[in-house]
């Protein structure tokens, strides 16, 4: 064979393996990225997905909305993923302008784990409340009796569960309970971290779930997804317009309709006014600094999680944002330089 025929086959075979990798390139940049649990079950198949057909490789630490702003805030990651936008002190602390990016809608579940007690319990924001303060302290009592006057709710203490880490789910909890419960905003507040009155901490919303589904009589907080994958009843909530919803995609999308979204896209959507609307729902942002470190790259795999990557958002029980902000994310993930 000559060197011009042995170039040609060269050609062709590097060909052929780019096209059995989905067209790959060779200079493919990774990237890392650390933060939500709460998005980490999407965020696994995005990584997969997006790199069976480009070949790039993307490492994201499931750490909590907390220790992801940190780390990008330390620029040690080139992206975070947060359940609350960044407030003014992390905002003051960043090495330069960031940009948030909503990239699915959420819904936050009560869990239980009573014998014999399927998924559908009522309950209010002030029941909730007082749960999590300790002030309801058994299943049978009378404001749970009275939601759910058919449940054979047996006299057994409640066992709390709640998060041990800085937790962008605990900010939509705690934001949540500071709307319908005066006592909550005044004693216990919200924030990503905040001290609980009662209960065991579990780190992310796998430890939580691990807590509640391994605990008899046990009680938590986390996004949808973990309750369904373990298995793990739920209850209903009563929203502001009186009408007791479940958590899932459709009353998580309703839950966004109506509210006004600021040019920084840093907003919050629980107790929401629509009448189907799920009341413990938030965004879940990717947060990028506007001069990022691995610019284009971060730009095309932002470019593809806020389009085609919408698609897998319902199987795993989020809602895709809508188009009309998608459109408006498309500007802002261009202007990353």
């Amino acid at each position: 064979m000559n060197k011009k025929s042995l170039k040609i086959s060269v050609a062709v075979a590097i060909s052929a393996v780019a096209a059995l990798m989905g067209g790959a390139p060779a200079n493919a940049q990774d990237l890392t990225g650390a933060g939500s649990t709460f998005l980490n079950p999407i965020m696994q198949n995005w990584i997969a997905e997006y790199g069976k057909s480009t070949g790039v490789k993307i490492n994201y630490q499931s750490s909590g909305s907390g220790g992801g702003i940190s780390a990008l805030i330390n620029k040690t990651v080139n992206f975070a993923g947060s359940d609350a936008p960044m407030n003014a002190q992390e905002l003051a602390e960043a090495k330069g302008p960031v940009l948030h990016l909503p990239v699915v809608i959420g819904t936050e579940c009560i869990a239980y784990n009573v014998p014999g007690i399927p998924t559908g319990l009522h309950f209010t924001g002030e029941v909730v409340a007082d749960i999590f303060m300790g002030k309801i302290a058994f299943w049978d009592d009378a404001q749970i009796k009275a939601l759910n006057p058919t449940a054979r709710l047996p006299h057994e203490r409640m066992f709390v569960a709640h998060r041990s880490d800085g937790s962008g789910t605990t900010y939509i909890l705690t934001d949540y309970l500071s709307k319908v419960s005066p006592e909550w905003k005044t004693q216990v507040g919200v924030g990503k971290t905040v001290k609980w009155p009662v209960g065991l901490g579990g780190k992310g919303n796998e430890g939580v779930a691990g807590l509640v589904r391994t605990h008899p009589n046990s009680i938590g907080y986390v996004e949808l997804a973990y309750a369904v994958q373990n298995k793990i009843a739920y209850a209903s909530l009563r929203n502001a317009r009186g009408k007791f919803i479940e958590p899932g995609v459709e009353s998580g999308s309703l839950a966004a309709d109506g509210v006004k979204i600021p040019a920084d896209m840093r907003v919050s959507i629980t107790n929401t006014s629509e009448p189907n609307g799920y009341p413990i729902t938030g965004f879940s942002w990717i947060i990028v600094y506007n001069d990022a470190t691995n610019g284009p790259a971060i730009k095309k795999f932002l470019q593809w999680i806020t389009t085609s990557g919408q698609a897998l958002c319902k199987p795993l029980q989020y809602a895709p944002v809508p188009a009309s902000l998608q459109k408006r994310e498309a500007m802002m993930i261009n202007s990353i330089k």
